[in-house]
């Protein structure tokens, strides 16, 4: 069937009350996947927020040789997640023995039946549909207008996984293994979970993306599970034949005002800890990148980036190559997944750790969602600073860490891992 696409324009003031006419609608279908920037532009925004709205087609994809296959053939727009524990199928060393608690398929794309993409200025609504027209679209948009009462949040606390103790001691451990040379840097996570949480997944993301907006937020639903995310990270971004990668590694608590707020800042640009963990990760991101990109094409384009969010100011790279011209699109997200900001070097083996040392299995956290579209450009976010929820067990959870490296202090990753969760459980007290 053909796709039909047209653009409508958007009055002045009026883009907040779309985004939440076009988050409204979507609450009756039981797939669907929301993109947001917050306003937050830079060289490499296309656009301000985008939705993908119920499955044409549920793709039963079992790799990323697959995606490439069906796109090659349909080239249209896909949707989608990639779970951190789909590296077992990339490596045959790893495995996770964890159990699953919230139901997010290891590798997950969908073909929408709409695709609604706001531009960067705000000022113009492309809607691309199968099976209904764009108009029909547009003019059932204009009457998703909220609920009066919407659903307030339950007064929620969380347990934690691995407690306070515990976590000091691991945090020990790792250091030995990094002293043993077994690893550099390793990126170490709680899980904080509610096992009886009756809460509304769309009044859970309105009061997260309202205290902690981010460029790379998403709300997903996929069947009876629900990610509520607040990234500020990018994982992998294509353009044509250009790639680009930007972790994070480096966290500092915003200041009380804006002279503490500015040496904050000063102090996180400076600590020797925190570019010493960037620039690890860094040089990582360039070696994942150079195994599709042409030689000689890898280059940091920026780096310790600082960069301020509401709760946070993070340290961010960006590195960026261009893919050679007899790869897979795929290839470059093959070759560089699950991004090394969210496990640390050398990859395997700090991987094996994490399996052996956390108490939860990541599942969807420390992967990513994003699209490809019909061109096979795509951008994919990484997901950390996120909710997940599955809505038969009522079972909500987040995780949160930080990298360990020799330098570490236990204390002080203890309370880095509790800022970032705080950031997320506050919206329940």
């Amino acid at each position: 069937m053909q796709r039909q696409t047209a653009t409508f324009d958007i009055a002045e003031g009026r883009y907040d009350i779309l985004k939440h006419e076009m988050l409204n609608w979507a609450q009756q279908f039981s797939i669907f996947l929301f993109l947001d920037s917050n306003n937050y532009t830079d060289k490499y925004s296309r656009y301000a927020c985008m939705l993908a709205i119920g499955a044409y087609d549920h793709v039963a994809f079992t790799s990323l040789e697959q995606v490439q296959q069906w796109h090659d053939e349909h080239k249209d727009w896909l949707f989608g997640h990639i779970a951190y524990d789909y590296k077992n199928e990339l490596e045959s060393k790893l495995s996770s023995a964890h159990q699953e608690k919230i139901g997010f398929d290891n590798l997950y794309f969908f073909q929408p039946e709409i695709v609604c993409t706001i531009n960067a200025a705000k000022t113009q609504i492309t809607i691309s549909s199968l099976g209904i027209t764009p108009l029909e679209v547009y003019k059932t948009l204009l009457f998703a207008m909220p609920d009066e009462q919407p659903a307030s949040l339950p007064k929620l606390s969380f347990k934690q996984r691995i407690d306070k103790t515990q976590y000091l001691q691991t945090i020990e451990r790792l250091r030995t293994h990094i002293a043993d040379g077994d690893c550099y840097e390793i990126n170490y996570c709680n899980e904080g979970y509610c096992a009886d949480a009756d809460v509304s997944p769309l009044e859970v993301f309105y009061a997260l993306n309202k205290l902690s907006p981010a460029p790379f937020a998403a709300f997903y639903r996929n069947d009876e599970a629900y990610m509520m995310c607040a990234s500020p990270e990018r994982y992998l971004r294509k353009e044509g034949s250009t790639i680009i990668s930007q972790p994070i590694k480096g966290t500092a608590k915003r200041g009380a005002d804006e002279v503490q707020d500015a040496q904050i800042k000063q102090a996180l640009q400076n600590s020797i800890k925190d570019r010493a963990e960037n620039v690890m990760i860094a040089d990582l991101v360039r070696n994942d990148l150079a195994r599709s990109c042409e030689t000689g094409s890898i280059q940091v384009d920026e780096l310790f980036g600082i960069y301020t969010f509401p709760q946070v100011h993070q340290m961010i790279s960006t590195v960026s190559g261009t893919l050679k011209s007899d790869a897979h699109f795929t290839d470059a997200i093959r070759y560089s997944f699950p991004m090394g900001s969210m496990t640390g070097a050398p990859k395997i083996k700090v991987m094996q750790l994490i399996e052996q040392y956390e108490q939860a299995r990541r599942e969807l956290f420390a992967g990513t969602v994003g699209y490809i579209s019909p061109t096979a450009d795509f951008d994919f976010n990484v997901i950390i600073r996120s909710l997940f929820y599955n809505a038969e067990t009522k079972y909500l959870s987040y995780q949160t860490g930080g990298a360990i490296t020799y330098d570490s202090q236990p204390e002080q990753e203890w309370e880095e891992m509790r800022l970032k969760a705080w950031a997320l459980e506050r919206i329940f007290s």
